[in-house]
């Protein structure tokens, strides 16, 4: 039994749910989400409320059942209010740009690093701070972590780039006697 699938999902105003056949679809003022799910949860979209249930008693049905709930929430809860990611790059001479749809870094390689913004987000930069926003959850996670990736914070300087609340934790180098 999922504690999370179990409970409903309520429809704020301005938003509509429309399930046809395998696939769900959330508008609202933000934009618009579709995506496709199994049919081993049957989901019930009602007036103000949206509710799962497994059509039979599985170890998959079950697993999915809550994974399935948290992803309508997501994607009802993005087109109302978007989802946000904050990174800081740390380091001397690393720097962030954006130049047309894409972001280029300057990490303290023989190169810069040219990365394509997915048109379903939207990236601003300040200063050494890179904010990536979107309805998409899945995306501006994965888009985020994709930047985190070129250059991982390291525990000596703290040099990197970092989530804003990611806490480096710092070992003290090398003692001179």
């Amino acid at each position: 039994m999922s504690r999370i699938g179990k409970q409903q999902i309520i429809i704020p105003e301005k938003t509509q749910v429309v399930k046809d056949g395998k696939t769900f679809i959330v508008k609202g003022p933000l934009g618009e989400i579709s995506r496709s799910f199994l049919a081993t949860i049957d989901i019930m979209v009602g007036d103000k409320e949206v509710t799962l249930a497994p059509t039979d008693d599985s170890k998959f049905a079950n697993a999915l059942w809550g994974t399935y709930a948290s992803h309508i929430k997501n994607m009802i809860e993005g087109v109302n209010k978007p989802f946000e990611k904050k990174l800081v790059v740390e380091g001397v001479g690393f720097k962030v740009e954006m130049s047309g749809d894409e972001l280029v870094l300057k990490l303290g390689f023989s190169h810069k690093i040219h990365i394509a913004v997915p048109k379903e987000l939207s990236v601003s930069i300040e200063k050494n701070k890179i904010t990536v926003s979107g309805i998409n959850k899945e995306i501006v996670g994965q888009f985020a972590a994709r930047i985190r990736a070129f250059k991982k914070p390291e525990p000596y300087k703290g040099k990197g780039i970092r989530y804003i609340d990611e806490v480096v934790r710092r070992k003290q180098g090398k003692k001179s006697a």
